[in-house]
């Protein structure tokens, strides 16, 4: 983990969302308990760990370096931190039409458990299920390498 600058981690989410946080949103989730960030030069991932459950709130990858492994190492990343911050299960909310996003969440572990209907909205007004997905940080399969 690193410190997280706000007006980085939005440019880098302006880079890989059509409709990005602000730099306050950032400053404000940052301010939180249990929120933790993840960063390098081209994506970082947020989390928020209450108790014992994390959430991924974003992950953000830029064009440029997608499909190249930080994703995953990112993720990964995040599972450790939660791991150390008292998580035993990490969740998330994907769009369904975001293929490529729920193909790295299923290969990092995560299963689906769950819809929240028409939870997206886009710009053109029309809306897209969430998934809803979880990974066990506790299982003999997690894979988790611990500092």
């Amino acid at each position: 983990m690193t410190a997280a600058d706000p007006a980085s981690l939005a440019a880098l989410h302006a880079q890989a969302f059509a409709a990005p946080w602000g730099a306050d949103t950032f400053a404000d989730l940052l301010l939180q308990p249990g929120v933790l960030a993840v960063s390098e030069s081209d994506g970082f991932i947020l989390i928020r760990t209450v108790v014992d459950e994390a959430e991924i709130l974003t992950l953000a990858v830029v064009p440029s370096a997608r499909r190249h492994g930080l994703g995953r190492r990112l993720v990964e990343a995040a599972a450790v931190a939660a791991v150390q911050a008292g998580a035993t299960r990490l969740f998330l909310e994907v769009a369904d039409d975001n293929i490529a996003a729920r193909g790295l969440y299923e290969r990092t572990g995560f299963n689906p458990m769950g819809r929240r209907k028409a939870y997206y909205a886009s710009a053109d007004g029309s809306r897209t299920d969430a998934v809803v997905m979880s990974r066990d940080l506790c299982a003999p399969d997690a894979n988790l390498t611990l500092p």
